[in-house]
């Protein structure tokens, strides 16, 4: 079973019917699925074979799509990796994933003459038509290559891509993700979200992410749907396009969300939505006022689910309006289980904190050559989600996520969990949003912090701290608060408390 292929059967289904549309440029599955085949020729040409390592570190476009499903066709592993990257961070990827082939841009080359002098055995492909007849892709396009022969056989659990986590507190581990663990988990998605060939995807994520592409990506081709690409993020184009493209999905992350909210006012009076069915969010937690600001502005409550690179997508809040809530996270997919376990991995009782462990079939197959981080991330069939939450009893078990086990802060003996006290900060009229962390202190072995991005101002730190007393217990509440612009994010707009950490472990503010 072959991820690329499944889609492909799909495509069939439907080939006249508009697949991917990018920059006022349409294709037909039909059309995409030619692009693809003429792709996994120019990769066989190339000499990539099944089990390679294929790295596309490429901006968002027809390429990126056409080459990624052309190398996991052929077998090879696909290897997405975030332009913004530098080039230290570069060679670690390409190196330590061995790769056959880095499939790039010009520009791009341009900055790691010192990566491929160490790299000698690296391919190169580029997609600049100006680049060598025999590492142009668009150049090479244009030839009438050999047919390629019969591929090899595929089965569910080869590996189709190597996803490097964010490495925080160590050297970022590769996440071998089968093609099985992509297929069971977008067919359970196409069913919890009841996806239909009638659906217009507004996509606005980077591919070179889990999110935006093993869940957007591939759950629109799945259904025989329409994506709309954009190459990036603007609230107002947004808005806009879901009007004008008659959109009936989004999907984003919370600073998308808060950002959308904030230019409603600016443009609601052209917006009625009446094709949109669902928006989705993902990727961090979402805070409980933005879900009812936005609900309020728009009529529509945004669902919630869980996901991770290692697990893909776990659970989802109910595809039922009414039966969303905020905070939570909703139930397991089909083919998932979870359980929440004490730190001696006994199941914790119902409605107690612990860590999320997950089974089923999206769990990837472990580290890339890092067999005892593997190890410790697995108990049995059980993964080690290191997300801390609850499940409770009252409401179909339905779960509560409580923020990140390393992010937890001991403080007098006592268990602080930021995402509690974050969401009580953001409930003030004056913050927009909070990030809550930890660091060490002589006598209470950690001091609870707090950095806020104000709605409104000024608000003093004093001001602040009263405000937390009048809902939490002392010893949760922020020792020292900091004020900010904004707070520091990845590419997918996770906050990087690590980053905040480093800032104000010498006393800054």
């Amino acid at each position: 079973m072959n991820l690329a292929q499944v889609l492909a059967e799909k495509a069939r289904l439907a080939p006249s019917r508009v697949a991917l549309q990018f920059e006022n440029q349409k294709r037909t599955y039909q059309e995409l699925q030619e692009r693809v085949g003429k792709a996994a020729a120019i990769l066989r040409s190339l000499e990539i074979k099944k089990g390679d390592r294929v790295a596309l570190l490429l901006p968002k476009g027809w390429e990126f799509v056409e080459l990624y499903l052309a190398a996991l066709s052929l077998g090879a592993v696909g290897l997405p990796l975030n332009p913004g990257y530098r080039p230290e961070e570069i060679h670690y990827f390409l190196s330590d994933s061995e790769s056959a082939l880095l499939i790039t841009t010009q520009e791009k080359i341009s900055e790691l003459p010192a990566v491929l002098e160490r790299l000698p055995s690296l391919g190169l492909l580029l997609i600049d038509p100006e680049a060598a007849p025999d590492q142009s892709y668009p150049r090479l396009l244009e030839q009438s290559l050999p047919e390629t022969k019969p591929g090899t056989p595929h089965f569910e659990d080869d590996p189709a891509l190597l996803c490097y986590t964010s490495g925080t507190t160590g050297r970022s581990k590769g996440a071998m993700i089968s093609h099985g663990n992509l297929i069971h988990n977008m067919q359970a998605l196409d069913e919890a979200w009841q996806w239909s060939p009638d659906d217009v995807l507004l996509h606005v994520l980077p591919l070179f992410h889990i999110h935006g592409l093993a869940v957007a990506l591939h759950g629109g081709l799945y259904a025989a749907a329409r994506i709309v690409m954009l190459k990036g993020f603007d609230p107002l184009k947004v808005w806009e396009t879901i009007e004008k493209e008659g959109c009936t999905l989004f999907m984003g992350v919370p600073t998308m969300y808060q950002r959308l909210s904030r230019a409603w006012d600016e443009i609601k009076q052209n917006l009625t939505l009446p094709s949109m069915r669902v928006f989705i969010s993902g990727s961090a937690p979402l805070p409980e006022a933005l879900f009812r600001r936005f609900k309020e502005q728009t009529g529509y409550p945004i669902l919630e689910r869980y996901g991770m690179t290692e697990a893909g997508m776990i659970c989802s809040n109910p595809y039922e309006p009414d039966r969303r809530k905020p905070k939570s996270v909703g139930y397991p997919l089909r083919g998932i289980e979870i359980q929440v376990v004490d730190q001696k991995g006994r199941p914790t009782a119902p409605g107690e904190v612990g860590e999320v462990w997950i089974k089923g079939n999206n769990v990837c197959k472990g580290y890339w050559r890092q067999p005892q981080k593997t190890r410790e991330a697995f108990e049995g069939a059980w993964f080690k989600s290191g997300d801390l939450g609850y499940q409770d009893p009252e409401d179909g078990m339905r779960l509560y996520l409580k923020g990140r086990i390393k992010e937890l802060i001991i403080s007098g003996g006592y268990n602080v969990y930021p995402k509690e006290i974050e969401t009580i900060l953001e409930e003030h009229e004056a913050v927009q949003e909070a990030a809550v962390f930890g660091l060490p202190h002589e006598d209470f072995g950690e001091e609870v912090l707090a950095a806020l991005v104000l709605e409104e101002g000024p608000l003093s730190q004093e001001a602040v701290i009263a405000f937390c007393k009048t809902r939490l217990a002392g010893y949760k509440c922020p020792k020292r608060v900091f004020f900010r612009r904004d707070l520091p994010r990845n590419a997918l707009g996770k906050i990087q408390k690590n980053v905040l950490q480093q800032e104000y472990q010498g006393g800054k503010g």
